[in-house]
């Protein structure tokens, strides 16, 4: 089947996170179109697959528009009953839905006062009472889905439920949002996860900063794993002839520990550079 996926600036979009999750951690493959949140307003960018008028929004392969996460999940979990969206399991199927409906619809504190911003690490933002509301709600449902399943994941292995607080994790570290231990690992677990550091990657190097994103409190280091120390070079000679990822000759090239990668364009190259340990096809050739 063909898909396109649109979806916003990866550092921001907290919804186009688990629209691209819902493909890429269930193996399922769609070109993806960007929608720009700096040049233009996102409702006209999306005229492309009216009537949707927000990202994510995934176009099936007759033209049909899905423009909602949660109806994304839905209809690739019919089209694809065994890649394992939803559990299998009928108990830990229904808690899963239940949690990613309460994402879907709740939490309005915590996304309006901390809107994901994956580019930034706060240290000293101090959360409302509506926030602090909100956090332990996300205690008292995660506790139950791990406590149920037995983890790793909310209902088990990862499921759309985990697709939907995907970003609910990058808030709470990049806010520094207070939770206890058992939360805590769960968000650790995402932040160590290759697809959210891909995605985190990708965002950090392909669009601008937004400063109304920006919040007036000190920063720090990423508490997520501290990325593998690695420089863009202009030039080779590389060590492989082929992009690791789209098998092209390499034009930019990259260091590492003493040796030099290659790879077919400057995003390719940039996204590695920026954490080269999320691309197992590039950790292949390292």
């Amino acid at each position: 089947m063909t898909y396109t996926l649109h979806i916003g600036d990866r550092a921001y979009s907290s919804w186009s996170l688990r629209g691209w999750l819902l493909i890429e951690k269930f193996g399922l493959s769609a070109t993806l179109r960007m929608v720009t949140f700096d040049t233009g307003d996102v409702a006209q960018q999306m005229q492309v697959a009216a009537p949707a008028r927000t990202v994510p929004t995934l176009v099936l392969e007759d033209g049909t528009p899905v423009w909602d996460s949660l109806a994304i999940a839905e209809e690739l979990a019919s089209r694809h009953p065994d890649a394992g969206i939803w559990p299998a399991d009928p108990s830990l199927r229904a808690v899963a839905r239940s949690l990613a409906a309460e994402m879907h619809s709740g939490f309005g504190a915590l996304r309006g006062d901390c809107p994901m911003n994956l580019r930034t690490a706060y240290t000293d933002f101090a959360p409302s009472d509506a926030v602090i509301a909100d956090l332990s709600r996300l205690e008292e449902i995660w506790s139950f889905g791990l406590d149920r399943s037995g983890g790793p994941w909310l209902a088990g292995e990862y499921s759309a439920a985990d697709a939907f607080y995907a970003p609910v994790a990058g808030r709470i570290a990049g806010y520094g949002l207070p939770v206890g231990d058992a939360a805590q690992a769960y968000v650790e677990r995402h932040l160590s996860d290759p697809a959210f550091r891909q995605w985190r990657a990708m965002g950090l190097v392909r669009g601008e900063t937004l400063p109304w994103y920006a919040k007036d409190n000190a920063t720090g280091p990423w508490p997520g794993p501290a990325p593998r120390p690695a420089k863009a070079v202009t030039d080779g000679p590389a060590e492989n002839d082929a992009c690791p990822y789209s098998g092209k000759p390499v034009t930019h090239f990259l260091e590492m520990d003493g040796r030099v990668f290659g790879f077919c364009n400057a995003f390719c190259r940039d996204k590695t550079v920026a954490d080269p340990e999320a691309w197992p096809k590039f950790m292949a050739l390292v």
